[in-house]
């Protein structure tokens, strides 16, 4: 083996390593944030009512997203003191602030 395949080698080697360190790091980052967001879905569950548990976990089924958002959204409420319990009123506000605004479409005919 030559001087220069004996680089190119380590280099390779020391590529990888660090790579396989990277993904590494990323997975317990993705960890810890689900834990995080596991135990703030906890406390926030304990203060919905069952119609508001129940829109939740349509919610959560079909866009987890927007289930996160929903969630961090309530967990600032909670920790502001500006709610005691979650109903389905407020779910329901709490989409339609959420929802993207439509725009409005006009066809001309010429």
């Amino acid at each position: 083996m030559t001087e220069l395949d004996e680089i190119k080698r380590r280099k390779l080697a020391e590529l990888q390593e660090a790579r396989g360190n990277q993904l590494q790091e990323q997975a317990r980052e993705q960890q810890d944030f689900q834990q995080k967001v596991n135990e703030l879905e906890n406390v926030v569950k304990q203060l919905f009512t069952k119609e508001a548990l129940e829109r939740y976990g349509n919610i959560k089924a079909v866009d987890r997203e927007k289930a996160l958002q929903i969630i961090t959204i309530i967990g600032q409420m909670i920790q502001s003191g500006r709610v005691q319990t979650i109903n389905d009123e407020m779910m329901r506000g709490l989409l339609k602030q959420l929802a993207p605004k439509k725009r409005e479409m006009k066809i001309r005919r010429v």
